[in-house]
């Protein structure tokens, strides 16, 4: 079977989670020798899955009718924090995800939250629920990618480091995280991630003035290719995710998988998506109770550590890979039926 695997910015945009799905389901999917996979457009292939959702999603899915495959990782209030002027946008963003779900025979929706807005968008699709998987022997943690990776960001191998990951827009928290840092300074904070879109970021003055007025404590190295992530994850001590909208977000799931205790934000969608136990905080004050607590009770931080390993078990990447070579057959046996 040959699957056709679109990423549409891959020359262009690294620097985001689905960007990293797509590099290593590439890889996922052609492991066993049983899929032969075609990567944006460089062939043809037996069905179409895409996952992204612009002009060349339609162009590339022409002659797929049938067998056109969408992973959904963004949803219309995914908008919300991300670009500049998003609120006189939103009917229109959320007429135009409907089209894109619409087009798509089957989505892919990473969580319940995903799997409902696209129900009540009244898309024109087939919904199957699937999780985006954690390729663990990549994200593992040894003692020498913690070394390279302290060396990388400028950090003593005594300093404690909480770690962020995510672009610099408001939606992913990063004033939390610098009002975080300001209030817990026994601590290294560090922020790795940067603006892939470019002026198309909101909060671009507002989170720039914010980061340049930062405390020593809080540092910000930019972007990293996603080969130097697993040393970034191993030089930290704990991660937090103070996200306020979020579908199926890999950084902390990366971050797990490297063996540090995460903290996340208290949403609802997290709720409806994890099932097992996990850290969480609601405001910046836990937050900061967190943190403290993560350092300075080796107990403590070694449970955060177990909480998790556990909640990766939901993400094992054969079981996902299971899940889609199913669809992709299904949709294949269909098309050859009619």
């Amino acid at each position: 079977m040959k699957v056709h695997l679109v990423y549409e910015m891959a020359k262009v945009v690294k620097g985001n989670g689905v960007y990293t799905v797509f590099v290593q389901m590439v890889h996922l999917l052609g492991k066993k020798g049983d899929i032969e996979v075609v990567v944006n457009g460089e062939g043809r292939g037996d069905v179409y899955h895409s996952h992204t959702y612009g002009l060349l999603y339609y162009l590339r899915g022409i002659g797929y009718k049938g067998r056109r495959i969408l992973t959904v990782h963004v949803i219309p209030d995914s908008a919300k924090g991300s670009i500049p002027g998003w609120q006189l946008m939103m009917p229109f963003i959320r007429w135009y995800f409907k089209q894109v779900y619409s087009y798509a025979d089957v989505c892919i929706a990473l969580s319940p939250m995903v799997e409902n807005v696209i129900r009540n968008l009244n898309a024109r699709t087939r919904i199957v629920r699937m999780f985006n998987p954690i390729p663990l022997e990549f994200w593992s943690n040894t003692p020498q990618r913690r070394n390279e990776g302290r060396r990388k960001l400028g950090l003593k191998e005594e300093d404690f480091v909480v770690l962020g990951v995510g672009q610099l827009q408001g939606r992913k928290g990063v004033e939390d995280f610098l009002d975080i840092a300001a209030a817990t300074p026994e601590a290294k904070f560090v922020w790795v991630g940067g603006r892939p879109f470019g002026a198309l970021t909101e909060g671009l003055i507002r989170i720039s003035t914010r980061i340049a007025e930062a405390t020593p404590n809080a540092s910000f190295p930019g972007m990293f290719e996603l080969d130097d992530m697993p040393m970034i994850y191993s030089a930290a001590d704990i991660f937090i995710f103070p996200s306020n909208q979020e579908n199926c977000p890999m950084a902390p799931l990366e971050a797990a998988a490297c063996g540090l205790p995460v903290v996340f934000k208290d949403l609802p969608e997290y709720r409806l998506l994890y099932e097992y136990p996990y850290l969480l905080a609601s405001t910046n004050d836990q937050f900061i109770q967190l943190v403290c607590k993560l350092m300075n009770n080796r107990d403590f931080y070694d449970e955060g550590r177990k909480i998790s390993k556990q909640l990766l078990e939901q993400f094992d990447e054969d079981k996902i890979r299971a899940i889609l070579v199913g669809i992709y057959t299904e949709l294949c046996q269909n098309s050859i039926g009619k």
